[in-house]
């Protein structure tokens, strides 16, 4: 008897952008590991963390001819079956007309328990393979605890409590802990 041979049905970048393009407004989709993925809504808090980080770093990126931008997917030349959304992307120069960058300098991923395994693990590698970040925040959810990832020129990881102001010289300025948090309950 004969076996079909397994095809593999992962997508590269180049399908998945063309396949998301015919995927309704509404929808919000990544590419992990040649998958897409579609994204469940995000719950209250995580949205009112996204948006205190995006609007005060918003604010810090302006004065260097940068923006931040929530929902922005991530290319990398190094792993072409990744596209991910993360919460926050600041990108220099003009906005992207499409919605993609390969050249962020900053990424958030506030964490969720459904994605925490993901986001620590895999993501974090596809991050680092990009050269033009220098830093990666891992935000948590439910409590006031923020990882900060910096090139230098290795990797390094500091962790910022509640009391914390993490130092952003890339965008001459400072993201207090307590600014992430506001108007949440701890």
């Amino acid at each position: 008897m004969a076996v079909p041979a397994r095809r593999d049905t992962r997508m590269r970048v180049v399908e998945y952008r063309d396949w998301a393009a015919t995927r309704p407004d509404g929808e919000r989709w990544e590419l992990i590991e040649g998958v897409p993925v579609l994204m469940s809504p995000a719950k209250g808090r995580h949205q009112r963390i996204v948006m205190n980080i995006a609007k005060h770093l918003d604010d810090l990126a302006e004065r260097r001819g940068c923006g931040a931008y929530p929902g922005l997917a991530i290319l990398s030349e190094a792993m072409d079956d990744y596209a991910p959304i993360p919460d926050v992307v600041v990108q220099c120069g003009e906005p992207p007309e499409d919605g993609y960058t390969s050249d962020p300098l900053l990424v958030v991923e506030v964490l969720s328990p459904s994605t925490l395994l993901l986001d620590r693990g895999r993501k974090t590698e596809f991050y680092q393979s990009i050269p033009s970040l220098a830093v990666l925040l891992l935000v948590h959810q439910d409590e006031a605890r923020v990882e900060v990832w910096r090139r230098a020129p290795d990797w390094t990881v500091q962790l910022a409590g509640p009391d914390t102001v993490i130092e952003l010289p890339e965008l001459g300025g400072t993201l207090p802990v307590s600014k992430v948090y506001a108007r949440l309950t701890l």
